[in-house]
């Protein structure tokens, strides 16, 4: 029997890893969070906070170009630590949960900086409105957790959202233009995450007829 040469097998390996497709993570809303501020009156600059309600992301650290992302956001969420704040801030002078309770984002293109920095494009659509819009981010770490039981991508990002792009007009002069969003994004290597979204988004869409 011919043996195959030893020393072929790291070109084999080489070879294998150009041709993986990009991983499919899903996005865990247990340790994701969306964090937005904007000024108030100029006293100070209360932050809230929003829950991923679904999500998932392809994510490829040799090919930065062919990542994606989409994820839905759930406005109902929204944690301000008081129940009347709340209950405003998802009304109709801003986000307007109950007529559209989730945001939308899907991304059309990642451009990679350096190892750790990229750009993601994409298009936010929230109260019906779609935006282009644009978000630096950095890759925290990608390995498996502390207990062994998943392969963990994570990321943080930072964008400036005018709130007038997107219908909330009201209290201009008392309420910052720009809101400041951070994102913190854990995501589980999950090769069904595309289709546990179709699923989600099917089961959503049911529960809006």
């Amino acid at each position: 029997m011919r043996r195959f040469p030893w020393f072929a097998l790291p070109l084999l390996a080489a070879a294998a890893a150009r041709a993986a497709p990009p991983q499919d993570y899903r996005i865990d809303p247990v340790h994701s969070q969306v964090i937005f501020c904007v000024d108030h009156d100029g006293f100070s600059t209360p932050c809230g906070r929003l829950r991923v309600a679904a999500g998932w992301l392809h994510f490829d650290r040799d090919d930065w170009s062919r990542s994606r992302v989409v994820a839905d956001i759930d406005l109902a969420s929204v944690d301000m630590g008081d129940a009347g704040w709340e209950k405003a801030v998802r009304g109709r002078d801003f986000l307007d949960a109950k007529r559209a309770p989730l945001a939308h984002f899907e991304s059309v293109s990642v451009q990679r900086r350096d190892d750790d920095h990229g750009v993601l494009h994409g298009t936010l659509t929230l109260r019906g409105a779609s935006r282009e819009v644009t978000i630096p981010f950095t890759v925290n770490r990608v390995g498996i957790t502390a207990f062994g039981l998943h392969t963990i991508a994570g990321f943080s990002g930072a964008v400036t959202l005018a709130r007038r792009d997107f219908g909330m007009t009201a209290f201009a002069k008392s309420i910052g233009a720009d809101v400041q969003v951070r994102l913190e994004i854990e995501a589980i290597l999950d090769s069904r995450a595309p289709e546990l979204y179709r699923q989600y988004e099917a089961t959503h869409a049911a529960t809006q007829q």
